[in-house]
């Protein structure tokens, strides 16, 4: 299907049409937008709203994690809103002087967009009662999004955007995944053959994996043969293998005509002017894309952006508590070793480690927000003790060897005046961290089995637990616990 831009000898202002247009034209999204009621579609948007109802209730973040995710949290809540407004969004991408401001224009039927400078709204726009705001691109730039009055429930959010040329590599990038992965509909204003960078941003875009209108405006500007030169060239060459020839549309947003006007001198000279908006093609393909797939369309787009809203959060969430499991692990490890390392009773040594492992694990199913009973937190030790092989069994023997080689020290330290006492120190640290490398591993262990949510997965408990333990600096954490230790004495005596 070859897009053409019918060009009557039009471009005569009628003001009672244009009202009358833009009124149809909002009924027509309308009717577009809750064309969907029946067979599937309503009841997976339906099915949508509930799952980010959900999500957006059950986020399961303690007030420490909800810090510095404020952002995050804020969108989950605003894509439910969208669900629940029926709102759709279409966003407007190009370079300065595109005309991008006038295509928006033309298609609300008022002057909403300034079509100079960015910023700025007139009074007169705000008093027609339409919702305005701006939203931050990086750290300077803005982008204007304006809310259409909807003729029943639903909203329609026409978003402009600063020039793609304006702004720097990195806030070009962060223009386009930020405001593409929420708009519904994305409009890519060019007025005249594609430039490398139109190229690039478009290509950008279109990973976004939104619907994309090319509009190829101001053809106006053109005579028919080079209009239709133009169009050939980004159809068949430019945009050949990111867009099909049904998603490229041409118009002109604010077409300049020329009128006979007779000056007061009585000679006659031509005036241009502002023609007629030509942007019906347009308007007729964003409702056919909302008649076809609008409201699964918004859904899906939702769903889509919430899901990698959820996966930031999780990926915070994770961060957080993997820091804060590390800080108990390694201060059940410490604890763990310096009781071993004070205690000459073997008896007492191996209770002593059972009950702080338990302690442990029951900590670290506290942080994952699981709620484990002292017994399972011993079923689950049992399980980790069992298949930890060489570190448990070095535990083990430390206790029940070096315990006793300790004891004989302790009471030669007493017998000898204290001669004894640097063996007897330089065994128990050695006794003390082989018990602290156990206990490390108990924790890493238990850690990777909450934060995959209490299930030790298809490969089952051995295999995790030996990939675990294979990455153990045993001698690293060895070291660390004997300094910390000698540290701890030190500081005793």
């Amino acid at each position: 299907m070859t897009s053409t831009l019918p060009m009557p000898e039009p471009y005569q202002s009628d003001s009672a049409n244009t009202d009358a247009n833009s009124l149809s034209w909002e009924e027509e999204l309308d009717s577009a937008i809750f064309s969907f009621e029946d067979i599937q579609t309503e009841l997976n948007y339906k099915q949508a709203q509930t799952a980010l109802r959900n999500l957006v209730a059950n986020l399961d973040l303690t007030p420490q994690e909800k810090t510095g995710l404020e952002t995050e949290i804020a969108d989950l809540e605003t894509m439910l809103g969208k669900l629940d407004r029926m709102v759709v969004q279409i966003a407007a991408f190009g370079m300065v002087g595109r005309g991008k401001s006038s295509l928006l224009n033309a298609l609300v039927g008022q002057t909403v967009f300034e079509t100079g400078p960015l910023h700025g709204v007139t009074r007169a726009a705000q008093r027609v009662n339409w919702s305005i705001s701006e939203e931050a691109i990086g750290e300077t730039e803005r982008a204007l999004r304006v809310t259409l009055p909807g003729v029943g429930q639903s909203q329609v959010e026409l978003i402009d955007t600063p020039g793609l040329d304006e702004v720097d590599g990195a806030t070009r990038a962060a223009l386009a995944e930020q405001i593409a992965k929420q708009a519904d509909l994305i409009l890519f204003v060019i007025s005249g053959d594609m430039t490398k960078l139109e190229y690039a941003a478009l290509s950008q875009l279109r990973e976004a994996g939104k619907p994309i209108i090319l509009v190829f405006n101001k053809v106006d500007q053109y005579p028919e043969a080079d209009r239709m030169a133009i169009y050939h060239k980004i159809r068949d060459e430019r945009v050949r293998e990111l867009l099909t020839p049904l998603e490229i549309v041409m118009a002109a947003a604010s077409p300049l005509v020329k009128t006979a006007i007779r000056r007061p001198d009585g000679t006659r000279g031509i005036q241009l002017r502002t023609g007629n908006a030509q942007v019906e093609e347009l308007k007729l393909k964003i409702l056919e894309i909302l008649h076809r797939e609008g409201k699964a369309l918004v859904a899906l787009n939702t769903m889509l952006y919430a899901d990698i809203v959820n996966e930031q959060l999780i990926e915070r969430k994770l961060m957080i508590r993997e820091v804060n499991a590390n800080q108990l692990i390694w201060k059940a490890v410490m604890t763990k070793a310096l009781a071993i390392a004070l205690n000459p009773v073997t008896v007492v040594d191996i209770l002593s480690s059972v009950v702080i492992d338990i302690a442990l694990i029951l900590g670290l199913s506290k942080l994952y927000g699981f709620s484990m009973t002292e017994a399972g937190a011993v079923q689950l030790l049992q399980k980790i003790a069992l298949s930890m092989g060489g570190i448990g069994a070095s535990e083990l023997l430390a206790n029940l060897g070096l315990s006793g080689l300790k004891t004989l020290l302790g009471i030669s330290a007493t017998a000898t005046a204290g001669a004894a006492l640097g063996p007897y120190i330089s065994v128990a640290i050695t006794q003390a961290a082989v018990a602290g490398v156990s206990s490390y591993g108990i924790g890493q262990v238990t850690k990777v089995y909450l934060a995959n949510g209490a299930t030790w997965g298809p490969d089952g408990p051995k295999a995790v637990i030996n990939r675990i333990l294979a990455n153990l600096d045993e001698t690293s954490i060895l070291n660390r616990i004997k300094d910390e230790l000698l540290h701890k004495v030190k500081l005793r005596k």
